[in-house]
């Protein structure tokens, strides 16, 4: 494993070598109305659901709630940038929505290492976000990993 400076930061470099089973990594985001605006802008979802008011309130949720796949972007910062870090390469990705998240909740993603494939150096990671404990999403992604760098 290698700390590298890279453009927007310091980044957890892991190669293959250093993966294990169990080895996790989480990180943890407050999702807020601006998150969940540009998330729409970006993504071309305007569903009322996410972004107005009146609308969501006569939905079954009661209230605004964030796009399940910007809750799920979050695995996908954790997979670049710590575990396994720049370098990998994201195979595919499943999951499941368990429950809403809303603005201001504070989510928390995390990813563990479930299984190793060294001849083709590829790793399966369980996925999921949590708010206050309790699961929102989970799945699984398989992950490429790059060689060990040279010395």
């Amino acid at each position: 494993m290698t700390v590298q400076p890279m453009p927007g930061g310091l980044y957890t470099v892991h190669a293959f070598e250093d993966l294990a089973i169990g080895q996790s990594e989480s990180l943890m985001r407050t999702v807020m109305e601006r998150d969940v605006a540009l998330f729409a802008e970006l993504s071309g979802d305007a569903n009322p659901i996410h972004l107005c008011d009146h609308f969501a309130a006569n939905t079954k949720f009661g209230q605004r709630i964030a796009h399940g796949m910007l809750t799920a972007s979050l695995i996908s910062a954790l997979l670049g940038t710590r575990l396994p870090g720049p370098g990998a390469v994201y195979l595919s990705q499943t999951l499941t929505f368990l429950a809403p998240v809303k603005i201001g909740d504070v989510v928390t993603a995390r990813v563990e290492v479930v299984e190793l494939v060294a001849e083709r150096r590829r790793a399966r990671f369980f996925c999921e976000c949590l708010v206050d404990g309790k699961a929102v999403m989970e799945g699984e992604a398989w992950v490429a990993m790059p060689p060990k760098p040279r010395a």
